[in-house]
């Protein structure tokens, strides 16, 4: 058991490692490219994204699930799954190719029509690397992710910034995207081990295809939704007003994947490896879901308390607009663990029915919220998103008060400390704003300050969760030292 402990700790560790790495990377990069560019630009890639997105979602979704929840994968199943989903993938992009010059009509911008075309190379770029990703996360090598993320994140961020110096516009963008996820994917085939087989088997694609299609149409509604906002604001109002908008997203977004993917990725495979026990189960979604919360609820209440010295610092005032918008989104991504903590344990389970099940009730919800608010403004739409992430919270913990005897009320009660504490850091911290001090000088004192509180209380209260964290500090510490 402690051995498997320490396998957890550990692919934690490079899992959260690979995607810090990256996203400061892509942190600094979009700070970069959004005082280079115009917020209309933004607008611009974001409209093409929406329809990429969804694609990409019959690639990222569904048979990597399978490939990671079935016990006995072999290289035979491995071998089908990618075969099909290259495949797949190349039909896909064919169809987005020839139906590049109506979706620039819909947005009515014969513009996007390469734009198009070029983005969605990383369609089949996806394609190819989703079965290696796979075969990664369900032998728990994660520090393969490390080398391929950080290395594609770096290159395209180099291409991408000097892109932009030289005026390539949307191009900058564009390329960034592509070569990150060609680069990314080249150095996982180059240092993963497995490599596709002469042979397919279509009764066992068949067989993870049972599993994996109710996986891949959820993940498909869930993109969906989200990108129908997105899609929702870019056709009714104008394509700045989308750029504030997504660009609000992104920041809170960097920090929730950082380690809301990361225990999601380690998650799965653990939980899977333990199905046949619900008490296991229960014990580690219980786990994860205390950790993560108590990491994740502070990131996020600091960002909304720091977010109009901040972007205004990183992005110039030009970006103001979006900080209404960031505080929502900070809100929503805080209760994100819990989402992924119960969507992971019935995955985990093989209830992939019941996934599905809990995506359509919540996408009636969310559309419903949707057209509710559309014609009342951005702002609007929003808000009508906050209300149906916190109904999604109830939705997704709803199937684990039988399964494993774990509801949502004991879920809160359990992220009661770390949201308590971090509504008192905040409290603690917005008062500097109004000291009228330079906005260098204000996030200085802020982020200081509010580490001190938390952390500070954590150890008087003698939190479990700050035990835990402290754990894998050390653990990262110790690494360091034998490295040097």
């Amino acid at each position: 058991m402690n051995d498997k402990k320490q396998s957890v700790i550990t692919n934690f560790i490079w899992r959260l490692l690979e995607r810090c790495g990256a996203q400061v990377v892509a942190f600094v990069v979009s700070i970069v490219l959004a005082r280079l560019l115009d917020p209309a630009l933004y607008g611009r890639i974001a409209l093409v994204t929406v329809i990429t997105s969804i694609l990409n979602v019959f690639v990222d979704s569904g048979m990597a699930n399978a490939l990671i929840q079935k016990k006995n994968t072999d290289d035979l199943d491995y071998s089908s799954v990618f075969y099909f989903n290259v495949s797949f993938c190349l039909l896909l992009y064919l169809g987005l190719f020839f139906a590049a010059p109506l979706i620039s009509r819909l947005y009515h911008d014969t513009s996007l029509v390469p734009v198009i075309r070029v983005l969605g190379l990383t369609i089949v770029i996806s394609g190819v690397k989703n079965v290696q990703q796979a075969y990664v996360a369900k032998t728990m090598q994660f520090r393969r992710f490390f080398f391929s993320t950080l290395g594609g994140t770096v290159f395209s961020a180099i291409v991408g910034i000097t892109m932009a110096y030289r005026g390539f516009g949307i191009w900058a963008l564009v390329m960034q995207q592509v070569l990150n996820a060609a680069v990314n994917t080249a150095i996982l085939w180059l240092t993963v081990g497995w490599k596709p087989q002469r042979a397919f088997s279509l009764e066992r694609l068949k067989g993870l295809v049972s599993y994996g299609w109710k996986i891949l149409v959820s993940g498909l509604l869930d993109t969906v939704y989200l990108k129908l906002y997105q899609l929702v604001v870019g056709l009714r109002y104008t394509e700045a007003d989308l750029a504030f908008y997504n660009k609000a997203d992104q920041y809170p977004l960097l920090l929730v994947e950082n380690i809301n993917n990361s225990i999601d990725s380690v998650l799965l495979p653990v939980l899977s490896a333990e199905q046949d026990s619900r008490e296991a189960v229960r014990a580690m979604t219980k786990r994860a879901i205390k950790v993560s919360t108590y990491i994740m609820m502070p990131l996020m209440a600091g960002l909304a308390v720091c977010a109009e010295p901040l972007i205004r610092l990183m992005l110039t005032e030009k970006w103001l607009p979006c900080v209404p918008y960031m505080r929502i989104f900070c809100m929503v991504y805080a209760f994100y663990p819990l989402h992924t903590a119960n969507l992971s344990a019935i995955k985990a389970l093989g209830r992939s029915d019941i996934f599905l099940k809990l995506e359509i009730i919540k996408e009636f919800v969310s559309i419903l919220l949707l057209v509710i608010t559309m014609n009342y403004g951005v702002y609007a739409i929003a808000l009508g998103l906050l209300v149906s992430s916190f109904a999604s919270q109830i939705i997704n913990a709803w199937p684990n008060r039988r399964m494993l005897h774990y509801t949502y009320l004991q879920q809160l009660r359990d992220m009661a400390p770390a949201i308590l504490l971090s509504l008192v850091m905040a409290a603690c911290v917005w008062p500097v704003q109004r000291l009228g001090l330079s906005d260098p000088v204000t996030l200085l004192i802020q982020v200081p300050l509010g580490v001190a509180v938390y952390a500070g209380a954590s150890a008087l209260l003698k939190l479990e969760s700050f035990d835990y964290v402290l754990v894998i500090v050390k653990k990262l510490l110790h690494r360091r030292k034998e490295r040097a």
